[in-house]
């Protein structure tokens, strides 16, 4: 059978096996924290929690459908959404693992042996299956949450992504790069970690693409990423809605005229410029200002699923989050303004004393005829302040569990080595590296472990060096007790190892995906201390990831056991 149609089946059947372990375990009804409020949204099509996941209800809505009538079986059919979505996501990584494994295998297998097609595929499946049962992931695609259509996406643009590398040299290729910024303009109606990927896709262009590649370029390249991504979130997503408010102050109390009159002029112009754009990109011959014109009109194309939240807003359902029928209100609804900003590169310590407040743009509601000001946005200074601030919160016992965790009595100010130290033992270990151990290496209980009494307590563990024979039967018994003695960590570092020294610049790319979906991530969120649950979820797409390396290790196996075996029996040794 030819290469491709097997790895196009052996990729279906890893959507099946993981279709049918999701629906098999499936939660029956509505679970914890925003699953309920998410059945709901979908159910009615109403206005959920800021900043919104409009794609994700109206998605969840033709799910709910299912149930004919039947409102006991809604949260079973929303939930199914979730499974599905999920089963996609690994068939993708399938085909992303093998697409990476085919072109590492290039140099250390005859471009014809059998052997190296068997790894290659075997490799994609033992990676796909390792993210199928990974704790985390599997936990996401079992209840309504939107993680699981995020990561879809995910999958969707990194594996279009290696489409259009291979094809990179073909007539029309790029159509894929206009495909992958549709799905970025859908994914903005799910959840924004989907944007996460666009600094390694930026570098997958670049190494394609560029000409003389070089570290000194290669690091402008991925800052370029950066600021693409920071262009989209910002750019994009909030001052479009911005500009569209501005526009429609103007024309409500300046010119008279109604609500909404200045949004539906401005994105007139916005929809007629990039057209004009378009048109003289073609007439000029610029194909770069034609293929970023077309990927920007695509972007905003799949962005538009967000007319579903004034609309919805509008029609005044029960569940309406601060109800955004305008352009002034939908920009806080997308800035999140009702939640309190954690500071980023300057900021108070958590016993600073307050200084002053600072007033800054005026703030406005829709009044009956006109928009009226509530008020302005303020500022607040301290005096004792840092870069780059960790321990930052006063909030309630927020003060003591920094001194607690940091071993700071009440009369020692903090210092820059103490917001550190916070950082890497707190946000960044335990609240990173334990939910990563959980998934590689093994989990010791499903219990809270952000401030457990318990040192095991929602631990990671390996099997190994926890004294398993004298553990009692209520741990070892239970199914949250999963030792899985390491080995997918060991495999993935394997794969880490061999992906870096025979494809550096792939084994890079994957690194950038890791480290934005992950400790970016703790990094930018900047969580104060103790969270309502945990948080592993936020970070699927850093161990998703990961899996991709546990793919490879098949292949860097393989390899070291070529030096024992002949090539076929390693191969299935490795497998």
């Amino acid at each position: 059978m030819p290469y491709n149609k097997l790895n196009n089946l052996l990729g279906w059947l890893c959507f099946i096996i993981a279709a049918t372990t999701y629906t098999l375990t499936l939660e029956p009804s509505v679970s914890f924290w925003d699953c309920g409020e998410f059945i709901s949204c979908a159910y009615r099509l109403q206005v959920s929690h800021q900043p919104g996941y409009p794609l994700f209800a109206m998605i969840g809505k033709v799910f709910s459908l299912l149930s004919f009538g039947d409102r006991t079986k809604v949260a079973y059919f929303t939930n199914l959404c979730s499974a599905i979505a999920s089963a996609a996501t690994v068939m993708f990584l399938f085909w992303s693992i093998t697409a990476l494994a085919k072109k590492m295998t290039a140099g250390l297998y005859r471009t014809t042996s059998k052997s190296r097609y068997i790894v290659v595929l075997g490799a994609g499946f033992v990676g796909a299956m390792a993210f199928t049962f990974s704790d985390t992931f599997w936990f996401s695609a079992v209840e309504t949450i939107v993680f699981a259509l995020s990561m879809l996406c995910i999958a969707v643009v990194f594996w279009a992504m290696l489409k259009w590398e291979v094809r990179a040299d073909e007539p029309g290729a790029d159509r894929w790069l206009v495909f992958i910024a549709y799905v970025m303009g859908l994914s903005i109606g799910i959840h924004l970690l989907n944007l996460l990927t666009i600094p390694a896709l930026t570098m997958i262009y670049y190494y394609r693409r560029g000409k003389n590649v070089t570290f000194k370029k290669g690091l402008g390249v991925l800052l370029l990423g950066i600021i693409l991504l920071a262009l989209v979130q910002y750019g994009i997503i909030q001052y479009t809605v911005k500009f569209a408010g501005w526009f429609d102050f103007y024309f409500v109390n300046t010119l008279g005229l109604g609500f909404g009159s200045g949004a539906i002029v401005f994105f007139a112009l916005l929809i007629g410029l990039i057209v004009w754009g378009i048109v003289y990109s073609i007439r000029r011959k610029k194909y770069y200002l034609n293929l970023g014109l077309l990927c920007l009109s695509f972007l905003y194309l799949g962005y538009s699923n967000f007319a579903y939240v004034p609309i919805r807003a509008t029609a005044n359902p029960t569940l309406n989050n601060s109800h955004p029928d305008n352009a002034f209100t939908l920009a806080g609804y997308l800035n999140r303004v009702q939640y309190t900003p954690s500071p980023l590169l300057y900021g108070p310590y958590f016993d600073g004393k307050f200084v002053e407040a600072k007033d800054g743009e005026t703030l406005y509601r829709k009044g009956e005829k006109r928009y009226e000001p509530t008020g302005k946005k303020q500022s607040y200074t301290y005096d004792h302040n840092t870069i780059f601030p960790r321990m930052f919160s006063n909030d309630g016992d927020d003060p003591g569990f920094y001194r607690q965790w940091m071993q700071m009595s009440e009369d020692h100010t903090p210092n820059f080595a103490d917001n550190m130290g916070f950082m890497f033992s707190w946000q960044i270990y335990q609240m990173y590296f334990r939910y990563f151990l959980w998934n590689f290496v093994g989990r010791y209980n499903d219990m809270d472990g952000q401030q457990s009494t318990a040192a095991l307590d929602g631990n990671w563990t390996s099997g190994i060096f926890d004294g398993m024979k004298h553990l009692p039967k209520s741990v070892t018994e239970s199914v949250s007790y999963s030792p899985l003695y390491g080995l997918p960590l060991i495999l993935g570092l394997l794969g880490m190892y061999y992906h870096f020294k025979n494809k550096k610049r792939d084994a890079l790319i994957i690194t950038l995906l890791w480290f934005f979906t992950g400790i970016a991530i703790v990094l930018y969120v900047n969580q104060p201390s103790i969270q309502p649950r945990e948080r592993d979820y936020s970070y699927v797409g850093s161990f998703y990831a990961f899996c991709i390396w546990i793919g490879i290790g098949v292949v860097g196996l393989a390899h070291l056991l070529k030096s024992k075996f002949d090539e076929k029996k390693a191969t299935y040794i490795a497998i």
